[in-house]
């Protein structure tokens, strides 16, 4: 059952769910948490995925750096031509052994023509997140830095072992 915005502000604040987030009474949603870009970047190569791992590579990618379209602004904006972007989110999780996280993409973000790429955030995953980014509007889009693009969605689950897997942080 996927936990409501009570139950899931009270494991914010009892056990540390979600860390380094800008607002929590914006961010929080009736059925999950808005999670916000803090960083862009583009990638520089291809990956290379086996079955064990074994010949795993990550590509390389290049932060996408914000533009201010005025000096006095506190943030910038990223300008995003169309393809596929790494976003790395200000916000961190813990995930107690007896939840898992479910993203999605902000309705926002789709009535702009993009999308968001999410695997299943893991019971007992610790650390930042990352997701991908698909613009596929013709004319790009332009999203400013902080800016509330994936919803984070948790289920509770019989305990399990918890993920130790290589971009586990704790």
């Amino acid at each position: 059952m996927t936990i409501n915005k009570t139950q899931l502000k009270e494991r914010i604040k009892e056990d540390d769910l979600i860390n380094n987030f800008i607002d929590l009474e914006n961010q929080l949603q009736p059925a999950g948490f808005d999670v916000t870009a803090a960083e862009v970047h583009r990638f520089e190569e291809a990956g290379q995925l086996d079955f064990s791992n074994s010949e795993r590579e990550i590509p390389d990618t290049e932060e996408v750096k914000p533009v201010k379209k005025d000096e006095e602004d506190d943030y910038g904006w990223w300008n995003l031509e169309p393809g596929a972007y790494k976003v790395v989110m200000n916000e961190r999780v813990d995930i107690p052994e007896n939840f898992i996280g479910v993203a999605h993409p902000r309705s926002s973000l789709l009535r702009m023509g993009c999308t968001i790429g999410n695997a299943l955030w893991e019971p007992g995953y610790t650390g930042p997140g990352e997701f991908v980014l698909i613009v596929q509007n013709p004319e790009g889009v332009e999203i400013k830095e902080n800016a509330r693009v994936n919803q984070l969605t948790f289920e509770e689950i019989d305990e399990t072992e918890g993920y130790d897997g290589v971009y586990h942080e704790g």
